[in-house]
């Protein structure tokens, strides 16, 4: 639980409770946010519990009453959060809004915000002055009751800025009823009074000294008439005395920093500081202020208000003047008198610039008159009384200028029209006090003490109002009254009544007046004390403060003295403008006070208006300053409550004028002072939170359990409120709404915010263990994929190793076995060697042995044999005896046994077995001995064969050794001489071998040196390579660098390019728009003419039918027309567009060039017929006759060509000598040089080429008769002749003509003659390439007769292919040309064929019949009746009226249209085009068109709120303008038609320029389609994409104050987003049904998702309620169903989607994480269509719907500011929801065949017939 406890430096610090609290307690044990434990002792009196703090989720509020827990604190700190982190500096408190001043510039004052604030409901937007001026507008029409505005604070808290803006947001919205720009002039009262009435002080540098409250009039439309300014109390001591710091008024100062300009040299002045009232602050320069400029704009103001130059000069007199009195000086002459020094410069440009006389003054300013009863005298004065009366001069001069000043601005704002409404603004002094206070603060705290008791006695009322509507039982609220103190200074014997009664005393001083307030008041009243050391002071308790009041100086400003002998010297002043400023008030009185109102205007004026009784003037002329404040003060509360007022209260943040710096304590003091704070406590005193029950039901159905929840709403929540809470004393139950005491909606959010809470852990603990599981179970799979490839990478590995183990195995396998076998085969070698000698040596030696040894074996042999023989005998004797005794012996043994077991079978079988088994050894020893005797045999046979083997290669080495003896004691001889030789060599290899080593070590050196020198010439090399890589890398590089730079280059400008053409077309459109709102103003200006006028005309008039049809191409013929034609004309200053200026100008240049042509054209035709003079002599004399008219003609058309450029050389010189915008509109002298001077020139355009086409036929015929004459031959023609001529003279023209018949048959006889020759040559050109042809072919044929059978055949087949492709070539060119040629001359024929057939029939009625002889009968070219039909429609003349009636103004788009073909009406209008075309009737096309387009105008106008209608007009213009360019004939037009297509492209006419004008018209259809389209969608957006719930329960409904907004609940008016999806549809099937052009509804659709887009951002931007976690969720999931609206009718790549990224990225800027580093980063790299003051606006206005969200720290939006502080975008808050994409119209052909279409005969066009 967290509490405020009083502090003495922060007023209240928050603390949290430690230790439950207990009944008796006087101990709260209490842990403050700074970390400290305190023990807060309860007040042993009262034992009140210190002020609960309200839940974070309130805080931040819109509306301070939505608090739960309505207490100074709760205020205070709600205000403190909203002003300090979210930057608001508007708040709402019940019906007063609450204004900080942020003294710092806000983006929040523009004309987007007024538009996004214009018809919303006060609480659906953050608070806003807007808002509160909204409301005050809206009440006003709704209720049919005049309004007020009460803005009040202190000096600096920003009351002016304030009404300023509240006055801006009227002349914004409303508009002017006139022409006279009445908001502008409203808007230009501000700087006028601001530079008199505004000064610079220790709180504020334009500080308003007196008040004043604006009436700004309205008529029974609610728009603007005049406005009306009342004043209050200025600060007329200001004039002559500034305290440090501080200045005088504005306009002082602007006349001194203006000095040097030369209409102010008469002014005398010079720098401020020169000028004892500018100097005395020592202050005179605002930083950051030009007072230069400043004066500027003050004349610019006055101007603008209707205050002439010449009396703007006299103000400035004037004031001048006052400057120059305050310098004037007084020298005491004793103490009584004093004098002014002679001829004193001040007083000297005093009397001058005031027109009065110097001496008069001079002596009037040291003196004054005293009248008694019977005589009068004049007084000198002492220098004391001098100065206070000099000030006191300046003083009310200043004031009665003040005052002038006023009136004239009142009557320039007084408008002659019945005032029907108003709503008034009173910016006035808020509550003051300070260390002295006097007179002007006594006023000020008087007008507040009336002002909060008119503020009191509403908000009650308002309470008792809801509260009787609810049917809640009405308890008193018991609420401060301050009448008493009200009494005490207004009642009968009050403070001003014994102040006035001292004024009247001819002794009374403050001093007596003091003591009469203390006899008076003292110990009676409980308000007035008197202070413990003081005498000449008093103490009121008003309803904000204590205030200590100075008796000093009360009795002076109350009378207000100024001595009336200076009066009557400046009344009898020569500067007129001066005495005007001293006539009596009743003949000052505004224009406006004898309005319908009743109201007296001006603040000097008496409350009641004068009967003009003698000596009336006179009495009201003694009136006291404190009597007309009084007055005045009643006048205005009279007007306050009669009006319904919306208050204003400014609070000042701080002294010194920090931005966004917020001191607790003076804002405490502010709210106190202001009413704030009483306006809480009433409303906590009673129910201060309510709550619908539907929104009831919303934010606490979580509380509720489905049991609970029943069909009536209001039922279920009486149900959950009496278990919720017991107390029934805490709620009651209205008819609508829930009534709920203070801390009881705490309760509640407690309550919910614990079962929110307990569900989230639930949730939480679901979702962690679900979330950890599918973690866990990732890591696990990722885990075992991570074992598996690392043990398939290990096993690849392992396997890898093994292979390179058993490779490396091998190798060294081999390598090894290379190398023993190598070692092996060494050794072996050796070995073999050594064998071979060592077994030679042994084998001798074992030879020698054996011999030896056999020798020895033999005489061995013999002598053992012997001695075994004796032996074996003597051994073999005994052991025979000793064996036969043992045997016999052994035998006997035997055979007892066997006896004794020869009985016992078993032995038997036993011995047998054994038996067995040793015969079985015994064989097998047998066999054994057998093998081995065997092997023993082979062996010894085998080593018998080796033995003489070897026997034999001894003997044989023997003989061999035997003969090397011989020849080695041969050898021994040569031995020696060879060992001579050897020594002999070795000398030789040893000096050899030293040569070979110094030739090793100089080859050695060379090679090291030589190797040196390579590895230093590769290094090189290498270094080379590397700086030649490099230097490739590098060329490559910056070959891509310069690549990638000129394409981004390229991409850049193309987009600049694009961008460019975007914008020149938005311009051009934007132009077109204004044009055409120009153009629909003056038609309805014309028609209120005509409505005024009231006189009927019989019939109607004509426009003459030469009427030129480029007039109609810029869409404004007609409405000239029928100006000219008006009996009285409207001039109105319409700016021209500049579009329309261009066109103008490219005609006129295009009129210039047909005249030059024309001019070419009949200058050759002269040559021609003065060669033809020079040759023939003689001429028949009627051909002289018509040469003779023909060159008359001739001269005329020279003389009509200069009258041409004379007017075109008039033209350019008044459009150049008049380039403003007023000059050239309809009605000026320019515009209508302009219309009458191009009307004229196309008139005379036609008939001089009607002429010209006259004189060209009549050449060509002349000419072709004179061929016919001359090809004539019959002399049997030539006899009638002449015996048909009667007189000589006939025969002698005969003559003549012969002989010219025989001249011209010579020369044409000469000319084919010239033809026959180059025919001749020609042909023998021709021979010639026949004969080169003729050679190559046999050349052709001698190769082709060269080669073999098969390859002469293809050879030959090869050849005629590539001839014949040749020819075949030729001949399609010579066909195109061909057919070109042919369509030319068709044209060519068809436009002469008419021409000449009406010269024919004219030239017919004038010739003889003799000339019909003459002339050779010409065959006339009928046309063949085409059987098929053409594509062509035709109708008469008269019937284009009727065509247009049916087909455009009264076609139904929802009746007939919805059954025909997708642009019929648009066929229809080509196809009767193509046939006036046919006919070459310039016309009727130019009067077909004319009428289609001002046709189609006057539907749109008519009708233009339709949408059908102006989506079925803008797509059969746009197919009207693809048929003018599929069937114009032009070949980029042509690529997709077919044959039959192609025939029916128009023949005769260029219409480009009016396709020009059908595509301006077409942009203007798209932007009425446009503004229909955003007109209908508008009220749905905020509802369906911000409001309403689609997403139930995701966003409950936070408590909100007295300003409820708008339910988001769903009822049955609410839109939806299936609203907004509703109408998309119907937009689109509308569109798709008429045949609109793919890429133009892409266009549409691309426009209206824009629209939605910006104006559902712009509202999120100026609600906070709306910027949540929850409503980002809500918005991405109504963008994610307008996309898939886009995804379902195909539109996704249509662009709409991108204008939807801004609100895309601002719901996710809702919902992604605020709060570190990275957060910040993220955010600015995904917030990329968003501008930096919406992302800083979103962030401060972020607000938790549920007690576990957080709020953005100041910190982190910091952070988001430095990260985006180098971007560079617009500064502008919201986006142009008025914007309009430049619209484009791509070419789309028709496939439809125009020769297939039918017209339905319910259109009504029977008199059109098919061609």
């Amino acid at each position: 639980i967290y509490f405020w406890i009083p502090d003495p430096e922060e007023v209240w610090k928050s603390a949290e409770l430690l230790k439950d609290y207990k009944p008796g307690d006087k101990v709260l044990l209490l842990h403050l946010e700074e970390g400290k434990d305190l023990e807060y002792r309860l007040d042993p009196k009262t034992k009140e519990l210190p002020h609960l703090r309200n839940p974070d989720i309130l805080v931040g509020e819109n509306d301070l009453t939505a608090l739960s827990y309505l207490h100074e604190p709760a205020v205070l700190h709600n205000l403190r959060v909203r002003f300090i982190d979210s930057k608001l500096i508007y708040t709402y408190c019940g019906i007063v809004l609450v204004a900080i001043n942020p003294y710092e510039q806000l983006p929040i004052y523009g004309e987007d915000i007024i538009n996004a604030y214009s018809g919303q409901n006060m609480g659906d937007m953050d608070p806003h002055i807007f808002a509160v001026a909204e409301e005050a507008y809206k009440q006003m029409a709704r209720d049919e009751r005049n309004q007020s505005i009460i803005v009040s604070g202190e000096s600096g808290a920003g009351k002016t800025v304030s009404a300023k803006y509240a006055m801006r947001y009227f002349a914004t919205v409303s508009g002017s009823a006139s022409e006279a720009n009445v908001e502008e002039k409203v808007l230009a009262s501000n700087p006028i009074m601001e530079s008199i009435g505004n000064a610079k002080t220790t709180r504020n540098d334009n500080s308003s000294r007196f008040g004043k409250y604006i009436e700004i009039g309205f008529d029974k439309r609610y728009r603007i008439i005049g406005a009306n300014m009342r004043t209050y109390l200025l600060e007329k001591s200001r004039v002559v005395f500034q305290a440090e710091e501080e200045r005088n008024y504005h306009i002082f100062y602007q006349l001194c920093a203006s000095a040097k300009l030369p209409e102010f040299k008469m002014l005398r002045l010079g720098n401020a500081d020169n000028f004892h009232y500018t100097k005395q602050g020592g202050s005179p320069v605002i930083e950051g202020v030009d007072d230069t400029k400043e004066m500027a704009h003050t004349r610019q103001a006055c101007t603008l208000l209707g205050i002439s130059e010449s009396y703007q000069m006299g103000i400035f007199r004037i004031l001048a003047g006052i400057l120059h009195l305050g310098n004037v000086a007084f020298t005491s002459r004793d103490s009584d008198s004093c004098t002014i020094p002679p001829k004193h410069e001040p007083l000297s440009i005093f009397s001058d610039l005031m027109g009065v006389d110097y001496e008069e003054m001079c002596h009037w300013l040291c003196h004054r008159k005293l009248a008694t009863a019977t005589e009068t005298y004049i007084k000198p004065i002492s220098k004391l009384q001098a100065t206070n009366a000099r000030d006191a001069l300046a003083k009310h001069i200043y004031a009665k200028l003040f005052n002038w000043i006023v009136d004239h601005v009142n009557q320039a704002l007084h408008s002659a029209v019945k005032q029907h409404s108003f709503i008034g603004v009173l910016d006035i002094y808020g509550f003051e006090t300070f260390e002295i206070n006097s007179f002007e603060q006594f006023c000020i705290n008087y007008a507040n003490e009336k002002l909060q008791q008119q503020f009191n006695m509403h908000v009650f009322k308002l309470e008792q109002e809801e509260y009787m509507k609810e049917q809640i039982p009405w308890t008193l609220i018991d609420f401060y009254d301050n009448q008493p103190c009200i009494n005490l200074i207004e009642s009968k014997l009050g403070i001003l009544d014994l102040l006035d009664e001292e004024c009247k005393m001819p002794k009374g001083t403050d001093d007596t007046w003091a003591q009469k307030l203390y006899n008076t008041h003292l110990n009676k009243c409980a308000l007035f004390e008197k202070p413990r050391l003081s005498n000449k002071a008093f103490i009121i308790q008003h309803f904000a403060d204590k205030v200590e009041y100075q008796c000093e100086g009360f009795l002076e400003k109350n009378k207000d003295t100024v001595f009336e002998e200076q009066i009557k010297v400046l009344k009898s002043s020569k500067f007129k403008m001066l005495p005007e400023l001293f006539q009596d008030d009743e003949k000052a009185i505004s224009p406006t006070s004898a309005t319908s109102s009743g109201r007296m205007p001006l603040s000097r004026t008496p409350a009641k208006p004068t009967k003009g009784r003698p000596g009336q003037t006179a009495k009201e002329h003694k009136k006291t300053v404190g009597h007309q404040f009084r007055n005045s003060l009643h006048l205005l509360m009279e007007t306050l409550n009669a009006t319904t007022p919306h208050y204003v209260r400014c609070i000042k943040p701080n002294d010194f004028k920090f931005p966004f710096t917020f001191d607790e304590k003076r804002a405490v003091q502010q709210l106190r002072a202001c009413g704030v704070l009483e306006t809480i406590r009433i409303s906590a005193a009673g129910f201060p939170s309510r709550w619908t029950y539907q929104e009831f039901f919303s934010r606490y159905r979580v509380l509720m359990k489905q049991k609970d929840v029943l069909s009536d709403r209001k039922q279920t929540c009486k149900n959950v409120l009496e278990k919720l809470i017991l107390d029934k004393d805490k709620y009651q139950f209205g008819k609508t709404k829930i009534f709920f005491r203070a801390g009881q909606v705490a309760y509640l959010e407690k309550l919910r915010a614990d079962k929110l809470r307990a569900a989230c852990i639930r949730i939480q603990k679901t979702i962690r263990g679900w979330l950890l599981r599918k973690k866990y179970l990732r890591m696990r799979k990722a885990a075992i994929t991570v074992q598996r490839y690392v043990r398939g990478y290990q096993a690849r590995c392992y396997a890898k190793f093994l292979r390179r183990t058993k490779a490396a195995t091998i190798i060294q396998k081999y390598w090894r076995m290379y190398i023993v076998r190598r070692k092996y085969k060494i050794r072996r070698t050796a070995t073999i060697v050594l064998q071979s000698y060592l077994r030679g040596y042994l084998a001798r030696n074992r030879y020698r042995k054996m011999l030896r040894e056999h020798k020895a074996v033999i005489i061995q042999k013999w002598v053992r044999g012997w001695l075994a023989r004796t032996r074996y005998k003597r051994s073999m004797h005994a052991i025979i005896y000793l064996q036969c005794c043992f045997r016999r012996m052994m035998a006997k043994r035997e055979l007892k046994k066997l006896k004794i077991e020869a009985r016992s079978v078993e032995r038997y079988k036993k011995l047998h077995i054994g038996m067995e088994n040793k015969i079985m050894q015994l064989q097998r020893k047998v066999d054994e001995q057998n093998k081995d005797y065997k092997c023993l045999m082979e062996k010894l046979t085998t080593l018998e064969g080796i033995y003489n083997s070897e026997t034999e290669k001894l003997r044989s080495d023997l003989e061999r050794l035997q003969l090397s003896e011989e020849e080695a004691k041969v050898a021994t001889g040569r031995v020696l001489s060879l060992q001579e030789e050897i020594a002999k060599l070795r000398k030789d290899l040893e000096q050899t071998q030293s040569e070979k080593k110094s030739i090793e070590e100089r080859a050695d050196k060379y090679k090291q040196e030589t190797e040196q020198l390579v590895s230093n010439l590769k290094e090189e090399n290498t270094l080379l390579k590397q700086e030649k890589e490099a230097l490739n890398h590098l060329i490559v590089e910056q070959a891509k660098e310069m690549t990638g730079k000129a394409q981004k280059k390229l991409v850049e400008e193309t987009k600049q390019l694009e961008l460019d053409l975007n914008d020149e077309r938005l311009r051009y459109q934007n132009l077109l728009n204004e044009f055409s709102r120009l153009e629909e103003r003056y038609d309805d200006l014309k028609e209120e003419m005509t409505l005024m006028v009231n006189v009927p005309k019989p019939g109607h008039k004509r426009t003459d039918s030469t009427h030129s049809s480029n007039e109609s191409e810029y869409t404004f013929s007609s409405e000239i027309a029928e100006t000219e034609d008006m009996p009285l004309r409207t001039e109105k200053k319409v700016p021209l567009d500049m579009s329309l200026f261009l066109k103008l100008q490219k005609r006129v240049t295009e009129l210039e060039q047909e005249k030059q042509v024309m001019q070419d054209e009949l200058d050759r035709k002269e040559e021609q017929v003065l060669r033809s003079k020079a040759k023939e002599e003689e001429r028949p004399q009627i051909r002289g006759a018509e040469l003779e008219y023909e060159s008359l003609k001739r001269q005329e058309l020279e003389s009509e060509n200069k009258k041409l450029k004379n007017e075109l050389n008039e033209l350019r010189k008044a459009l150049s000598e008049k380039s403003a915008p007023e000059v050239t509109a309809p009605g000026a002298p320019a515009y209508r040089v302009l219309m009458e001077q191009l009307t004229s020139v196309s008139e005379e355009l036609d008939v001089r080429k009607e002429e010209v086409l006259i004189l060209r036929s009549q050449l060509v015929s002349q000419k072709e008769a004179i061929q016919h004459k001359n090809t004539m031959t019959d002399s049997t023609i030539l006899l009638e002749d002449v015996q048909k001529m009667k007189d000589k003279g006939e025969i002698a023209q005969a003559y003549i003509g012969l002989k010219e018949t025989n001249r011209l048959l010579e020369s044409q006889l000469q000319s084919q003659k010239r033809s026959h020759e180059n025919e001749a040559e020609a042909l023998r050109g021709e021979i010639q390439s026949l004969k080169e042809e003729n050679n190559r072919q046999q050349q052709l044929l001698a190769q082709n007769l060269q080669l073999p059978p098969e390859a002469r055949i293809e050879a030959s087949l090869q050849h005629e292919i590539t001839r014949l492709t040749n020819e075949n070539l030729d001949l399609m060119e010579q066909l195109e040309k061909q057919d070109k040629t042919v369509r030319k001359l068709k044209k060519q024929l068809k436009v002469f064929a008419k021409k000449i057939g009406e010269l024919e029939v004219g030239q017919m009625e004038n010739i003889s019949p003799g000339q019909i002889i003459d002339e050779p009968i010409r065959p006339v070219n009928i046309p063949r009746k085409e059987k098929d039909f053409q594509g062509m429609l035709e109708y008469k003349k008269e019937d284009e009226q009727k065509l247009v009636k049916n087909l455009i103004l009264e076609l139904k788009p929802r009746g007939v249209a919805v059954n025909l073909i997708p642009g019929l009406p648009a066929y229809i209008l080509f196809m009767c085009v193509r046939h006036a075309d046919y006919l070459n009737d310039d016309q009727k096309v130019r009067s077909l068109l004319t009428s289609t387009i001002n046709s189609i105008k006057k539907v749109l106008k008519k009708r233009g709120d339709d949408f059908e209608t102006v989506s079925f007009w803008l797509s059969n213009t746009c197919r009207f303008l693809h048929c003018l360019k599929q069937y114009s004939g032009e070949e980029g037009f042509m690529k997709h038609n077919t044959s039959r297509q192609n025939e029916h492209c128009l023949t005769n006419f260029d219409l480009a320029e009016y396709r020009q004008v059908l595509s301006d018209l077409a942009i203007q259809i798209y932007q009425q389609l446009v503004r229909v389209l955003e007109n209908i969608l508008q009220p749905m957006i905020v509802s369906g994409m911000l409001e309403h719930e689609t997403i139930q329960g995701v966003s409950g409904v936070k408590p909100t104050g007295l300003r409820k907004r708008t339910s988001s609940i769903a009822d049955e008016g609410t839109y939806t987003l299936d609203s907004i999806l509703r109408q998309l549809n119907s937009f689109h099937s509308v569109m798709c049904q008429h045949g609109m052009d793919p890429e133009l509804i892409k266009q549409v659709v691309k426009q209206m998702f824009y629209i939605v887009g910006a104006i559902t951002l712009n509202n999120l931007l100026l609600r906070k309620d709306m910027c949540s976690w929850s409503k980002g969720m809500q918005i991405r999931y109504n963008v994610s169903q307008l996309e898939e609206w886009l995804r379902d009718k195909n539109l996704m790549n249509s662009g709409a989607k991108e204008t939807l990224e801004p609100l895309i990225q601002a719901a996710q800027l809702l919902q992604v994480k605020k709060k570190t580093d990275d957060d910040a980063e993220a955010i600015c790299s995904m917030c990329s269509a968003l501008t930096t003051a919406q992302i800083v606006k979103v962030l401060n206005l972020y607000t938790p719907v549920n007690e576990f969200e957080e709020r953005v720290s100041v910190s982190f939006i910091r952070t988001i500011q430095m990260r985006l502080r180098d971007r560079k975008d617009s500064p502008q808050l919201l986006m142009d929801a008025k914007h309009i994409f430049p619209v484009t119209f791509p070419f789309n052909p028709s496939s439809l065949a125009l020769e297939t279409i039918q017209i339905p005969a319910s259109l009504g066009l029977g008199f059109i017939s098919r061609v």
